[in-house]
């Protein structure tokens, strides 16, 4: 059995910091096309990650130009997000049967391809079309560059690897507001499209010239675990669309909501019965059983709970509540992705020097308390009160995932690399659509909570109401209403809009306590991790 991260030995516990200096000196150097093909795989991880949020951010563009309305035009996004969770964990048995260049290169193409068609789409059944096939291949992206990471570098080298990856999988999500927000009011919704090309042929050249060719086994597609692979795809897929249409829907008010949530149930309990039992599954599930890996996983699906929530919470504040453009959200947003780009370098370093579970732990510390920091919002706060919060939430992202991924695959099997790449990203997938849908949903029911307590205390029978009515119907008359009645009616609907926007803020701030609240738990998780004991800090216990 090869090991990719071999635990070290008793013995070795005793090792001077001189041999521990030398170990590191005999460390394999890594060549040139390794770095280029690692670079280039997390360059594809990033487009694909990218891809989600930089469409969110101009949907409403995309929606006007396709003539698609405002509930349907939800499904650019959702065929996306279906398509990718799907194609994450089948990502690591399909490039064994196609060898991980031919894999990595068809579906680096095609994802440009369908990029460029997406923003030729003329209808909206075009669009949904053309967005799944780019998220069916853009999804390979990324699984396969984190296989890459752990199975291509050395152990020492892994965490700058990690790092690259983290660039993909935090730091995207961040600016991809930014991105979208940028390039549809000054060039159009076409351009978060177009953007892919140049990147995208970068990234084909550099993976075509650094991964090595290798036969296919084409014959592996007869010992395949279809009945894995089909319970899998029909009970992601409608677990999916469960997630994205549900609050829309009233949930299990709607008999089609009930119908897709039986199946997403049964198939996934029969796919999970069918990798227990079977001698070659898709996805070895027993790992996730091991400690590191299980609270490992555990933790990232609440970091895609936070990470993609507050991104989908954020922009829906400052469009409804403060109504910024697509441009200015993406401005605000930036905050929260800039830093990034200066702490995720570093985070190598700080886990050679420190136990890789204190930088975890700072990490989501940081990314609750930025959370907590908006759990008092008001009609006022905007991006000035928005800009400390979004830093320090840039920070503790920042800190996270290298570190947290180095340790739960501390320890996994080259055999099992694929099946631990495929859960460990689709759980972060995941969790971000449960935690949009549930965002949602409290959203709606907050502030119905909050309008009901609120408009107990707005009464006529109190005299500041009263007070509060006469000056906007003098205001009205004062502006051209010159009927008092259409004037008091006036003052009256402006009166509930005060009401209901306040209970709307109140409702956004019980979304960042509840993000808050998450990332405890993932602090609690990452605090039952076992230090790997290869993962020496500071060059000793």
């Amino acid at each position: 059995m090869t090991t990719l991260n071999p635990a070290i030995g008793p013995a070795a516990h005793h090792v001077s910091d001189k041999a521990r200096q030398e170990n590191v000196v005999d460390a394999p150097a890594v060549s040139i096309k390794t770095w280029m093909a690692v670079i280039g795989a997390t360059l594809g991880a990033f487009m694909a990650v990218l891809n989600i949020q930089i469409v969110n951010a101009s949907l409403a563009d995309i929606q006007g130009a396709i003539g698609a309305g405002i509930d349907d035009g939800g499904w650019i996004s959702t065929s996306y997000l279906i398509a990718e969770i799907v194609v994450i964990p089948l990502s690591g048995w399909l490039a064994q049967v196609f060898s991980v260049r031919v894999y990595l290169l068809v579906n680096a193409a095609l994802f440009l391809v369908f990029s460029a068609a997406c923003a030729l789409a003329q209808d909206l059944p075009q669009m949904i079309a053309l967005r799944a096939v780019q998220g069916f291949t853009g999804g390979v992206l990324i699984p396969m560059a984190f296989t890459l990471i752990i199975t291509l570098l050395p152990k020492a080298k892994q965490p700058i690897g990690l790092a690259m990856f983290a660039i993909s999988a935090t730091f995207a999500p961040a600016i991809g507001p930014t991105i979208g927000g940028y390039l549809t009011e000054n060039w159009g919704w076409q351009y978060i499209f177009y953007v892919n090309v140049v990147p995208g042929a970068i990234m084909i050249a550099m993976l075509f010239f650094s991964l090595e060719a290798k036969p296919m086994k084409l014959g592996l597609l007869r010992e395949g675990d279809w009945a894995g692979i089909v319970t899998m795809a029909i009970g992601l897929a409608a677990l999916q669309t469960v997630l994205e249409e549900g609050n829309k829907d009233d949930w299990f008010g709607s008999p089609f909501i009930v119908r897709l949530a039986v199946v997403a149930a049964v198939s996934l309990t029969l796919f999970i019965a069918i990798e227990l039992i079977a001698k070659k599954p898709l996805l070895n599930l027993r790992i996730l059983l091991r400690r590191n890996f299980g609270f490992g996983v555990l933790a990232n699906f609440l970091l895609g709970v936070a990470l993609y929530g507050s991104v989908f919470v954020l922009p829906v504040y400052l469009s409804r509540i403060q109504g910024y453009n697509s441009e200015q959200i993406g401005l605000v947003l930036a905050w929260t992705g800039l830093p990034q780009l200066i702490v995720i370098p570093l985070v190598p370093r700080l886990m050679k020097r420190f136990d890789p579970r204190i930088v975890i732990g700072v990490g989501f510390a940081l990314f609750a308390a930025s959370n907590f920091m908006n759990v008092h919002m008001t009609g006022d706060y905007a991006a000035d009160q928005l800009f400390w919060p979004d830093v320090v939430r840039a920070f503790g992202q920042a800190l996270v995932l290298a570190p947290l991924s180095a340790v739960a695959t501390a320890g996994i099997e080259a055999e099992n690399a694929g099946s631990a790449s495929g859960l460990f990203n689709m759980m972060r997938n995941l969790g971000g659509a449960i935690g949009i849908a549930t965002l949602q949903t409290v959203l709606t029911k907050r502030e119905q909570f909050h309008s009901n307590v609120l408009s107990q205390s707005v009464s006529l029978f109190e005299q500041a109401t009263r007070d509060r009515i006469d000056h906007l119907t003098q205001y009205f008359m004062s502006h051209g209403v010159l009927d008092r009645i259409d004037a008091a009616h006036r003052a009256y609907v402006a009166v509930g809009k005060i009401v209901q926007k306040q209970a709307f803020i109140m409702a956004f701030s019980d979304t960042f306590y509840l993000l808050g609240t998450a990332l405890i738990v993932a602090l609690i998780a990452t605090l039952l991790l076992k230090r790997p004991d290869h993962m020496e800090a500071g060059g000793g216990h």
